[in-house]
């Protein structure tokens, strides 16, 4: 009997989880325990050990200290799949094999219980593991899901290794969906992946009765798929307002627990300045202030004398207990909450316009009219290939060559946030790249570090060492720095933390300037107030 047909479900523990790169920690004693039939969500900034710790809960990587237990039908897919010699068709194959093994195995149990055999036992377990892994309805499901994800065409001869990335990712997708395993560790699922992929996604998933782990940017498919989440970056007073990572609860919950949290955090910090600015003046308390009417009324120098010192002693303790109390105030004191992203009004009550007419960029483009007001703010949707980073190419001016039509835009300054910006000397610190491009008075008066926007350890980095959210969040540093009346984003949540893309909309929603957004962002599109322009349709507003 194969041990994998009868495998009960189980949960995903860890304890004490310690993984370092270098003198850098990124994972520091995490204990959790992931029972089965929750959907666990892994959220936090980039860089705060989401991949690593899915990593070593598939055992792909080692912990330095700690202990992982996970079950032993476990299937790990990374954001970028490994390319190796496997073709197409094996791949599905083997998904499709525990489950085909498992209803012949249960034809071969009830034959032989017919005929007298004591197999009941074994017959039990492999139903309930048939049962839990949906086998019978697996061909079909195989089919539908391999026609959504857009694999069902491929060559099943072809090697694995000869897939875009994308291809390989929703292959594997496919796969793991198919085969429902116990526990299954996703990294960014839904990269790669349209509409109605990522909604046969999601139902799958909530399907699933074993374990889920999902590090995940999308807020659409964390709110519709995570039971829990578990914020590796939440912050001083965490989830809970003391100091937890974990979160029962939907995402939409978590943004109102968070904003709490926030709102807990400044009310905390302005409270302890307070009290540190009064313990600052009781030090510099002085004799009169302590001991106000005690001096000598006689002429009495030995009374005079001896009242003088007792005063003297009594001010040394109270500054002493003074400083005694600021400093324990000061060592305990919660770091100062970090401003969120705003995009100051331009230096011009001119406003930005744009106006576009019978444009055309063969191959590429193709808009009858487009009108942006000053102030306004226009979403841009489309599938990939409709044009929407073409547009906004078109509207910041760098794209001149083969553009056909009208295109005015009435603009001081124009700023455009790339999906993958690009920089002309990658040799450059981020520092130098952000004075260079803002200038030296803006840089002056606006410094890279009074943004929070990239961390302090990599402001000395060569741009073109930097990784794509890295460079994303420097080029958000210089559109906010330069105040521009005309602010095009490009996909602007994109490769970036949850906290920073909820930032991001905030901000734009405030903005004085006139903003162009595109993106395929559902959370975001499905908030969107304003005017939208869908490129599908070839549309005009």
């Amino acid at each position: 009997m194969s041990s994998s047909l009868v495998t009960t479900l189980e949960a995903v523990v860890t304890h004490g989880l310690v993984r370092a790169f270098g003198a850098r920690p990124v994972l520091d004693g995490i204990d959790l325990t992931v029972a089965p039939g929750t959907r666990l969500g892994l959220i936090g900034e980039n860089g705060t050990g989401k991949s690593t710790l899915l990593r070593l809960l598939a055992g792909v990587d080692r912990p330095d200290a700690g202990s992982v237990r996970v079950p032993a039908d476990l299937v790990y897919l990374p954001q970028e799949p490994a390319a190796d010699a496997t073709s197409v068709g094996r791949m599905l194959d083997d998904a499709l094999r525990p489950l085909h093994d498992a209803v012949g195995r249960l034809e071969e149990l009830a034959a032989r219980m017919a005929a007298g055999s004591d197999v009941g036992a074994e017959y039990d377990a492999v139903l309930a593991w048939a049962v839990a892994h949906d086998a019978w309805d697996a061909d079909r499901r195989a089919e539908v899901t391999a026609a959504t994800l857009g694999v069902a065409d491929l060559d099943r001869s072809r090697p694995v290794g000869t897939l875009s990335g994308g291809q390989r990712t929703r292959l594997a997708l496919a796969a793991a969906l198919v085969r429902r395993p116990a526990a299954l560790l996703l990294d960014e699922p839904t990269n790669h992946l349209d509409d109605q992929a990522l909604d046969l996604l999601e139902r799958s998933l909530v399907d699933l009765p074993g374990v889920v782990v999902a590090a995940s940017h999308d807020r659409t498919f964390l709110d519709r798929v995570a039971t829990e989440l578990y914020d590796l970056d939440a912050g001083v007073l965490g989830t809970d307002g003391r100091g937890g990572r974990r979160f029962g609860g939907s995402f939409g919950e978590y943004l109102a627990a968070q904003a709490d949290s926030r709102r807990r955090w400044e009310e905390t910090f302005a409270a302890q300045q307070e009290e540190i600015a009064a313990l600052r003046d009781r030090t510099r308390v002085d004799l009169r202030s302590v001991a106000a009417g005690r001096g000598p009324t006689d002429n009495d120098k030995f009374i005079t004398k001896f009242k003088g010192a007792g005063v003297e002693r009594a001010r040394a303790r109270r500054v002493h207990d003074a400083e005694r109390r600021l400093e324990v105030a000061e060592r305990e004191a919660l770091p100062k909450p970090p401003a969120p992203l705003r995009f100051e009004a331009p230096p011009t009550d001119a406003g930005a316009t744009v106006s576009v007419r019978g444009l055309r960029v063969p191959g590429r483009l193709r808009l009858e009219r487009l009108d942006v007001g000053t102030g306004e703010k226009l979403l841009v949707t489309g599938p990939n290939g409709a044009g929407k980073s073409t547009l906004l190419d078109v509207l910041a001016g760098e794209l001149r060559d083969g553009v056909e039509g009208s295109v005015q835009v009435r603009a001081r300054r124009v700023a455009l946030v790339r999906q993958d910006p690009t920089f002309a000397r990658p040799d450059l610190s981020a520092r130098e790249t952000f004075a260079a491009a803002v200038g030296a008075e803006v840089a002056g008066a606006v410094p890279l570090g009074s943004l929070g926007l990239l961390h302090p350890r990599d402001h000395g980095t060569a741009v073109g060492a930097l990784s794509v959210g890295q460079r994303r969040r420097l080029s958000l540093a210089v559109a906010v720095a330069v105040r521009p009346d005309l602010l095009l984003l490009d996909e602007p949540t994109n490769h970036l933390s949850l906290r920073l893309g909820g930032e991001i909309e905030a901000a734009v929603a405030a903005a004085a300037a006139t903003v162009v957004v595109t993106s395929h962002d559902r959370w975001l599109r499905s908030r969107w107030s304003g005017p939208t322009l869908d490129l599908t349709v070839r549309g005009s507003v």
